[in-house]
């Protein structure tokens, strides 16, 4: 989706060309981290050409549903005033912003970043937003929206575009997948407002994350994704502890790197607790009286991490997600357990990317068209024995012979601002630009 505005007054482009003497800002806006580059606007010829980055900044996510809308659009305009600073540049230079956010999944999630933008930069500047997904192929194809992205990260989606400009895309639905059918109360035990009650006044957290701890018990986990695998590794440890999985390697590595001494720290006071039916007797008591609770509050931070362990004292996702190399090195130590993790990871990132191509028809007819498939994110990254991104490739070859896997030689900020350079150069011949 784009935004068009009214071309700039002779005042505002300092005279000139829309093409001259201005900046592109791209944007990469992740779970993780955002990174944001200030480009010069290349002449037409130029723009396959390397392009300079005059300015350069990282934040952290800007993922509004992972940290609420305020946060997100305070990094996004914190991250893009620092390119330009850093650039030696300002907003009245900016002919062209691309955003590719992690996140956005529908047309209210794009014209909401869009509004946050309008009051950021003067009316002439030209605004994008797109998928964090569009802007990583983009990086791969040097700025053409063709053929299909696979990215694992700490999140994982396939995206993937046509020549005539159709779009298609798979998984990226976030790190705990499915359909409830009970409302967030109903979760941990019926009737249990006073346990809900005292989670958000103590604990200072919020129903989706209560949600999210149940769906751990449950294992309903978004097992291709850096955070999937992870959960995975992490529930491992929890069947192994209470005797209903196999030893496994990852108990001991996974422990010993977060500094705990049990698989009990995980989970804390609270799921042990659930565990043993004693959930809303436990917070009945705690909940007596306001006085409690308010002394409660002054020992949050310690109760925080005591009571609801390493996992859910902080539930972000970039956080478990980080644990990946420690699946991967107990794989690659050849832990059975570790090993299947990351083989179910590959056969599910291969599935997202041959639904994408499938829907799409990218492989033509017979199956055996050439398309690129860029390949982007930590997860895909090659280890010692385990390289995940060559396990991928191999399992898409197989069925489509003619793919392209790609590794970018840009990060994806580039190619979301190759993709503001596209779109305005498109807007200026009169091609209307569409996500």
């Amino acid at each position: 989706m784009t935004t068009k505005t009214d071309e700039p007054s002779k005042e505002e482009s300092g005279g000139g060309e829309i093409f001259d003497n201005g900046v592109v800002l791209g944007l990469d806006g992740g779970t993780t981290s955002t990174i944001c580059v200030c480009m010069p606007l290349p002449p037409l010829s130029d723009h396959h050409n390397p392009l300079p980055i005059l300015g350069r900044a990282v934040a952290g996510c800007s993922n509004h549903n992972s940290i609420g809308e305020t946060a997100a659009r305070d990094t996004l305009k914190q991250v893009m005033a620092e390119a330009l600073l850093n650039a030696g540049s300002n907003r009245s230079a900016v002919r062209a912003v691309c955003l590719g956010v992690s996140g956005v999944n529908h047309p209210n999630d794009q014209e909401r970043i869009l509004n946050w933008l309008r009051d950021i930069f003067p009316s002439h500047v030209k605004l994008y937003v797109q998928n964090d997904a569009v802007a990583a192929l983009a990086s791969g194809t040097m700025g053409k929206l063709h053929g299909c992205v696979l990215i694992s990260g700490t999140g994982s989606i396939s995206y993937g575009f046509t020549e005539d400009g159709r779009d298609a895309r798979a998984a990226g639905g976030g790190p705990v997948l499915g359909d409830w059918g009970r409302t967030p109360s109903e979760f941990l035990y019926p009737s249990n407002e006073i346990a809900i009650s005292t989670l958000q006044i103590v604990f200072d957290i919020s129903v989706p994350s209560i949600v999210l701890v149940e769906s751990w018990i449950n294992g309903i986990l978004f097992t291709c994704s850096g955070y999937g695998i992870a959960a995975r590794a992490l529930t491992a440890i929890l069947r192994a502890h209470d005797g209903r999985g196999l030893p496994t390697k990852l108990t001991n590595s996974i422990l010993q790197s977060l500094g705990l001494s049990s698989p009990d720290e995980l989970i804390g006071i609270i799921s042990v607790c659930i565990n043993k039916k004693l959930f809303l007797l436990w917070f009945r008591e705690i909940s007596v009286t306001m006085k409690l609770r308010m002394a409660l509050r002054e020992l949050r931070p310690i109760l925080k991490t005591k009571c609801l362990g390493w996992t859910y004292a902080d539930p972000s996702w970039a956080r478990i997600a980080a644990l990946v190399p420690v699946v991967v090195s107990c794989a690659e130590a050849g832990d059975q357990i570790a090993n299947d993790i990351l083989r179910d990871a590959v056969e599910e990132l291969a599935l997202t990317v041959k639904a994408v191509v499938q829907r799409l028809g990218l492989a033509g007819e017979d199956g055996s068209g050439s398309f690129p498939i860029v390949m982007v994110g930590g997860v895909l990254e090659a280890n010692e024995s385990w390289d995940i991104g060559k396990e991928v490739t191999d399992c898409i070859l197989k069925t489509y012979p003619g793919a392209c896997p790609i590794r970018p030689k840009v990060e994806p900020a580039v190619g979301a601002a190759l993709l503001a350079w596209s779109f305005l150069k498109k807007e200026k011949e009169g091609v209307t630009c569409h996500r």
